[in-house]
């Protein structure tokens, strides 16, 4: 437990300059929302960053975005020419999923990430890094989630559990510049980083920064967050970008602390319309080559997101997704699907509530059985079965020392399950999960 927490604290504390306090860095047009941070004497002889710098800036991780009015936990400061950007969160969570399959784990997701822009001839130039510490702090390389499946642990499939991210989530390279005046142009290069398919991935999305647990549609949905050799060519008119991505397609294996890096034999593109400041969509698709270890043939993915944020004066506001995802196996030849509808609304300044609404069609259940797996096809001639969960929590902010903030919550999921099911998991599977979330505040 020691360890956990030291490792959590690690996360949050070792990506903050000494003595930073609040934010000290200049306002960001075009991008989002930093009405909290005001500039400081140090950024005031600092060149505004102009529009290629407020494209860079609003990008999560890839060139993936939340709403341009979602407010940001971030802090900034000036170094010579350049604009630091420190964001870090860390959860200690404890779970118990219900069940034969169940089980009961004390683990740490976390992230950490520093961004360094300057400008750049006619545009800005971004040098990114986010690591996380989940290869220590999620022992046994994976824990309890009912009904998740995706990578490996041990050399067998993972199954009702999910995989720790990566030691280097993302070590990438940017550059936008502006065309006419309406136009930008922006080029992304990542050993590791996240190619341009699916929506912006769940540890960093708005609408679930208060639910520690990973989404059971992540392998549908945005699972390409953390891709090797990712090369991405973009297009920016107005409120619309077209993307292009090549990059490795199989996915991580189980040494998280090195880079599986491998030729580019994977595509992908993708369209993002940014409407108003609240809004952010995207609609994408790509064809990944054998990004399972286990498992013969490409996955051909198609998705599409909405996500709305709407600005509340002393939180992070309220946001919402909606997200539809498919992958169609060229192996079986065969598709799944999933949605995926979450939220979290501020009840007051240190009240918040969250929901997430999850359906699914689950082909995956049975990988580490392949008799039992083969059984229950011919018995009831399906090779996917439906899961619905349904997950309600609340978050209580406890107060900030110095720069990190703190919070704690839970929140409890129940599913609905196909009948074929229930012999494994029960007639009324459940998970609740207890945490501490901490994370850089905004300096108010």
């Amino acid at each position: 437990m020691a360890k956990l927490i030291g490792a959590s604290l690690l996360v949050a504390v070792a990506f903050t300059p000494y003595g930073l306090g609040q934010h000290a860095g200049p306002e960001v047009p075009e991008t989002h929302d930093h009405q909290h941070h005001q500039q400081g004497s140090a950024a005031a002889s600092t060149e505004s960053p102009d529009r290629s710098a407020g494209l860079l800036f609003g990008f999560g991780s890839g060139t993936s975005v939340n709403p341009a009015s979602w407010a940001m936990p971030m802090m900034m400061h000036p170094v010579s020419n350049w604009n630091l950007m420190w964001m870090g969160q860390a959860y200690l969570t404890g779970t118990r999923q219900s069940g034969p399959r169940g089980g009961g784990k004390v683990y740490s997701s976390n992230w950490g990430m520093l961004a360094a822009m300057r400008s750049a001839g006619r545009g800005s130039l971004m040098l990114r890094a986010m690591i996380s510490l989940d290869p220590l702090t999620v022992t046994g390389k994976q824990y309890p989630l009912l009904f998740q499946s995706g990578e490996t642990a041990n050399g067998k499939p993972i199954v009702d559990g999910q995989h720790p991210h990566d030691f280097l989530m993302e070590l990438g390279i940017h550059y936008a510049r502006p065309v006419g005046e309406k136009a930008l142009i922006n080029v992304y290069y990542a050993p590791v980083g996240d190619a341009a398919l699916g929506p912006i991935a769940f540890p960093h999305r708005a609408s679930a920064m208060e639910l520690p647990q990973a989404t059971l549609g992540h392998h549908w949905q945005d699972s390409t967050h953390i891709a090797n050799n990712v090369v991405t060519a973009g297009w920016t008119y107005g409120k619309f970008r077209l993307e292009a991505s090549g990059f490795r397609g199989k996915e991580p294996n189980e040494n998280r602390w090195n880079i599986d890096m491998g030729p580019i034999d994977s595509w992908s593109s993708r369209l993002t319309w940014q409407p108003g400041r609240n809004w952010a969509a995207q609609v994408s698709a790509g064809r990944i080559r054998r990004p399972e270890t286990l498992h013969p043939g490409d996955v051909v993915r198609s998705t599409a997101s909405v996500h709305y944020t709407r600005p509340v004066r002393g939180a992070l506001g309220w946001s919402a997704s909606l997200i539809w995802a498919r992958n169609y196996k060229t192996a079986g030849r065969y598709a799944t699907n999933a949605f995926l509808a979450e939220s979290v609304v501020p009840v007051s300044r240190k009240n918040l509530l969250t929901a997430r609404f999850e359906w699914s069609e689950r082909d995956e259940l049975f990988e580490s059985d392949h008799d039992l797996a083969r059984q229950i096809v011919d018995a009831t001639g399906q090779r996917a079965y439906n899961v619905t969960a349904y997950t309600l929590g609340y978050t209580r902010e406890l107060g900030s020392a110095g720069p990190i903030q703190a919070a704690a919550g839970f929140n409890v999921t129940t599913y609905a399950i196909a009948g074929a099911l229930k012999p494994y998991y029960g007639s009324h599977p459940y998970g609740v999960n207890v945490f501490l979330r901490l994370r850089l505040n905004r300096g108010e």
